[in-house]
Order: C-alpha cells, then structure tokens, then sequence
C-alpha cells in the first residue's frame, strides 16, 4: 500500500471474511441428503437404500459440473480485479447459461435413463423402485443445482461468499419444511423427498441469479445466451472437468480397494472416509477465498501493467514522421487510454494484496487449518467410530485408519490450497494433466492393497489410507506445489 492510502482490510480478514461464509455454504448441501435420509429412514429400510444408492448417482452427476463453479470464479474474479466489470459479469452470464443448458440435458437423461443407471449399480425389487422413484422425482432440480454453481462462481468472483451462506441456509431449512409436507403431508413417500429437494434447488436458483442479473443489467451486460460465450465457458470448464473425474476415479479405486478387504475394512473405510470428507470441508472454505483472492489479484496485475504499458507509449519520443496531428488516430488516443486506465489502478491497489502475498497467507492458513484438525482425530480417534458404529470390529479397524488420515491433515491443507490457488489462476489445463499424473503412482498401490500385501482383511485398511492419504495426496502436493512455485500461471 503507498504513502497516503486509506487502509483496507487486512488479508488475513479479507481471507476469513471470504471462507466462513464458504464453508456455510458447503455444508449446507450435505445437509440436504442428511435430512432426506432423516425424513425417509423413517419409511422403511428399502425406500432408505434406495436413497442410499439415488444420492451416490446424484452426488457423482453433480460433482461433475461442480466446475462451473471453479472455471466461473476464476474468470470473473480476473475480469473484476482487471476492472473489467463487464466482462467479469458477461462471463458470469455465460457461465449460467451453460449451466442450464447442461443441467437440462442431465435432468432428461437422468428421468429417461435411471431404471437403467440403478440396474448397473445391481439392485433390484423394492430397493430398485425406491431408488428410480427418488432419481425422477429429483431429475428437474439438476438445472437449478447447475445454476447454482455458476452462480455462486459470479459472486465469488465478486469477493461475496455471504450471499450463497445466506441462500443455502434459507434452502436447507425450506428442505425441511417441503420434504416433510409432501412425504408425510401428501403421502407421495420417497419421491416427495426428491421432488422437494429438486424445489429447493430451483428456488435457490432464483435466489442467486437475482443480485447476479441484477448486477448485469446495471452494467448494461445483455443477459441472453450468446455462442461465443457458450463455447469459452465450456472450454474454460473443460480442463477441470477431466481434473473432476480423474479424482473420482482415484476415491472410487479407494471404494474398490477396500470393498475387496471384505465388509469390515469397508464399514471402517466409511467411518475413516466420512470424518475426512467433513473436515475437507474446512480445507476446501480457505481454497476458494484463495481462488478468489488470486484471481483478483491476477487480474490488478494485469490491469497495472497494461497502464503502465499505456504510459510508456504516451511518454515515448514521437516519430518526426508521424508528428503532425491526423497522422495517426490511435496514438493520439494512447494518452486518454493510459489516463484512464491510470486512474483505475490505484483504485483497485489501494489495500489490495499480490499474488505473492495471498499464496504465502493462504497457505499458512491451509496447513494450520490442517494441523488443527489433525490434532482434533488424533484425539478423537478413540470415541469419533462409536458415532458410526456400535459393532467392535469396525471400531477396532478404523481406529488406526483414523489416525493415519488424521496425521495427512497438514499436507491435505497444502493440496487444497495450492489446487485453489491454481484454480484461480485459470490454470485448468495443467490441474486437468497434473491429477491424472497422480493416478500413475496410486492405481497400482490400490490394486496391490486389494490384493493382500503387504496385509490383508482388516488390517489392509491402514495400508489402505496410507497409500492415500500420503501418496496420492502427495503426488498432488508435489504436482500443484511445484506448480505454484513457478511463474508460468502468472501470466
């Protein structure tokens, strides 16, 4: 900050001020499949195992598209710390779009093609019912769940994380209220439960598209659909999609590998996996105020420099050639544009932190982060399985998992931050090659722990969670930090 500037919020606040709201916002979605298994477990066990196996399809379905959360960040958050509010906006309006487009298109396959999809997951009778039933009635809402992603991508771009806390909040208790009357209410059973849900994530929908429309049209940024932008969106998303499913493959080899350990090492793998996926959430809250933040920061780079080239060219001896006024329009035009551009920078500098800056702060935050929470399962680790299990084997075999995935907590800490950090850079073509590289050294490890070295049935579930949880966390750290470390995604 120069001499003279009023002081702005200091990073570590503007990082908390991003991730709290954040972490509202992630939790709230697990919480809608917690309260539908509340609500159905109460119909019986088979419309419980059809919810089961339906919210395991929806959450991969789902989980596929969260880039257009990710690839929408990245973009406006560089446009808006540009100062480029048009085009930050016209690339949040583009990101909606294509997220209703792709969300139509996986609500019909998915209302046409779910008897199929639960036949492939091999159940059948009442549970094969129940499951289609939930996953039909759900199908509509995977619009509104896609365009809650972009949109929750545009606003965060915008540095506002508090408006989706505050909509995913309101949409977690309208969960409730809706599930209950057309479950228990209208009688519609386990298809009420998806048909509120799918309510739910329209009306959420709504809720954030309207400061984002609002936002666009102040700005006079047209709110239509446009190929062009279509086609960025897409391309931009891309990348991060094949970096999404490369890390599926990896936690669904891990599923694998500990189902064929047999049932016990698989209760345990549930409890170990269930406890990681919560605490990442904490983790995953700091990544996106790094993606925030460095994609704004990227963008106030290029913004500085780009003013500063501006002003070199206006100060810059005139050719004799081309002295006379008339002979050339753009140069005339250069010193207005360096003005103008000149003046917009220190607006944008003032309080404002560096690249270098923000991924020094967030990292320290990411591995503290992680350090806390590895303290909090270590401790824990003795009672947290009885909140899952009453059955002492499972107990007994997760207790030691635990401990190794709680001591991977500081490096996961790093992983996630880095993975934000390059996230926010637009660097989606390296994440995308970068986890697929990480596949290379923990697929074998995978398949050899299935089979039994170097220790088989229970106690391959440590084996199990250290290849994970320390090699192929590892090879992420090792691949996003080097990344980081250079230059090449500054640009």
């Amino acid at each position: 900050m120069r001499a003279g500037d009023p002081p702005g919020p200091s990073l570590n606040r503007q990082i908390l001020a991003l991730a709290v709201p954040a972490l509202g916002a992630l939790i709230a979605e697990p919480l809608f499949v917690l309260i539908d298994s509340a609500m159905v477990g109460h119909l019986g066990a088979d419309p419980l195992a059809g919810l089961s196996l339906a919210s395991s399809v929806l959450t991969t379905i789902v989980g596929l598209f969260v880039f257009l959360a990710y690839a929408t960040t990245a973009t406006t958050a560089r446009r808006f710390g540009a100062g480029d509010r048009v085009g930050g906006l016209r690339a949040g309006v583009d990101g909606v779009w294509l997220a209703v487009l792709l969300g139509l298109a996986a609500a019909g396959m998915l209302a046409f093609g779910a008897p199929w999809v639960v036949g492939v997951m091999g159940a059948d009778g009442a549970v094969a019912d129940a499951a289609v039933a939930y996953l039909r009635a759900s199908a509509p809402g995977l619009p509104g769940m896609l365009v809650v992603y972009a949109a929750t991508g545009t606003l965060r771009g915008l540095l506002d994380t508090r408006t989706p806390f505050v909509v995913a909040t309101a949409g977690a208790v309208g969960n409730v209220v809706l599930n209950a009357t057309l479950l228990y209410g209208v009688g519609m059973g386990i298809a009420g439960s998806g048909l509120g849900t799918a309510i739910t994530q329209t009306a959420m929908a709504v809720a954030l598209l309207s400061p984002v429309v609002k936002a666009a049209r102040a700005a006079g940024v047209p709110v239509s659909p446009r190929a062009a932008g279509l086609r960025a969106s897409l391309g931009t998303g891309a990348p991060l999609l094949v970096r999404t499913v490369s890390l599926r493959a990896a936690i669904l080899a891990t599923v694998w590998s500990a189902t064929a350990l047999g049932p016990t090492a698989l209760a345990a793998h549930q409890v170990v996996n269930a406890l990681w996926n919560f605490t990442a959430f904490a983790l995953d809250a700091l990544a996106i105020a790094a993606q925030a933040l460095v994609g704004t920061a990227l963008g106030r780079a290029e913004a500085e420099r780009a003013a500063q080239a501006s002003a070199d060219q206006a100060s810059a001896p005139t050719d004799p050639g081309t002295r006379r006024s008339g002979s050339d329009p753009a140069k005339r035009q250069a010193p207005s544009s360096a003005s103008s551009q000149a003046s917009t920078v220190p607006a944008l500098r003032r309080g404002g932190p560096t690249v270098d800056e923000v991924l020094r702060r967030c990292l320290v935050w990411g591995v503290a982060a992680g350090a806390v929470i590895a303290v909090a399962l270590a401790a824990g680790s003795p009672w947290l399985p009885h909140l899952f299990t009453s059955a002492d084997a499972v107990i007994v075999t997760a207790r030691p998992a635990l401990l190794v995935a709680a001591a991977a907590m500081p490096l996961a800490g790093a992983v996630f931050l880095f993975d934000g950090v390059l996230m926010g850079a637009g660097d989606g073509r390296y994440l995308a090659v970068a986890q697929m590289a990480t596949l290379v050294p923990y697929l074998p490890l995978a398949v050899i722990v299935a089979h039994g070295w170097p220790a088989g049935g229970s106690d391959g579930l440590v084996w199990l969670w250290v290849a994970f949880a320390w090699v192929f966390m590892g090879a992420r750290a090792l691949v996003t930090g080097l990344r980081a470390r250079s230059d090449a995604w500054r640009l």
